[in-house]
């Protein structure tokens, strides 16, 4: 088994035990609407199944991947990508809107249409064998990419500012972690055998296991147990409070003023 191998199935594993881990947490959701953990579950049920296809047997058609301009495109990640991204994102738009009484869906169908385009051109831009058009693409996307990065730092994230400092806070922290991964894909892929091939395809397949491991369990982990630490009426869990205690270490925001924030914005 060779190394791009292993990490497809540690990855594989990775996917299963956060889907199994989302599932366990949903049986005391703690004032979380269970859809939440539905969707936090789904999430690498589906990633975790699209990378199965690149690692199972294949007879002459080759699974998951195919040969294009001297490299493997994945095909299968973006079978991945164009599920996942849109619901985390759906995720992240639920977290912006978990006080209010009557949710915006129009900007979050936006935001989700808009990141389907970001990775179908993607995935023409790596099914592309003349460079110019592969590079036209790719920027394509990366425009496409710029405007769901607007949407959640601009309109939604402007949401949360009627809904408790402790709401808005917890959002501004988790939109960062979410930023800082995501724009690890466009740079992963320019810099990789799809792109100017700075590194080899099995750095990229290993870039391409670990950066969605975070940004599917990890800010699934993160964004459920900071919900449930800020939400929930009765005593928090361990796990909330840690994360809960780690969040607010990063904004330099004292514990108790967070709860006390809580208590007025009910006020």
């Amino acid at each position: 088994m060779d190394l791009e191998a292993i990490f497809h199935w540690l990855y594989i594993v990775g996917m299963a035990v956060g889907a199994i881990y989302f599932i366990s947490l949903s049986t005391n959701p703690r004032g979380i609407p269970q859809y939440e953990y539905l969707v936090a579950a789904f999430i690498p049920i589906w990633s975790g199944l699209a990378y199965l296809s690149m690692v199972l047997p294949h007879g002459e058609l080759e699974q998951g991947k195919v040969a294009v301009a001297g490299q493997i495109t994945h095909y299968a990640r973006y079978l991945d990508w164009v599920v996942t991204t849109p619901l985390l994102l759906l995720a992240l738009s639920w977290t912006g809107m978990h006080r209010l009484p009557k949710k915006d869906w129009v900007l979050p169908a936006a935001l989700m249409m808009t990141q389907v385009i970001v990775v179908v051109c993607g995935l023409v831009a790596d099914l592309s064998v003349i460079p110019w058009v592969r590079y036209l693409w790719y920027i394509n996307g990366v425009v496409a990419f710029l405007v769901v990065m607007w949407g959640i730092w601009g309109p939604l994230r402007a949401k949360t500012r009627s809904q408790g400092g402790d709401l808005s806070s917890f959002y501004d922290r988790l939109t960062t972690y979410f930023t800082v991964l995501w724009i690890c894909y466009p740079l992963v892929w320019i810099l990789g055998p799809s792109g100017f091939r700075v590194f080899n395809q099995t750095v990229d397949t290993f870039l391409f296991c670990l950066i969605p491991f975070f940004s599917k369990v990890g800010f699934s982990y993160l964004d459920l147990h900071g919900l449930r630490s800020i939400s929930s009426s009765v005593a928090e869990s361990s796990t909330d409070s840690t994360v809960g205690n780690v969040m607010q270490f990063f904004l330099r925001t004292p514990r108790r003023n967070r709860l006390s924030t809580r208590r007025r914005s009910y006020d």
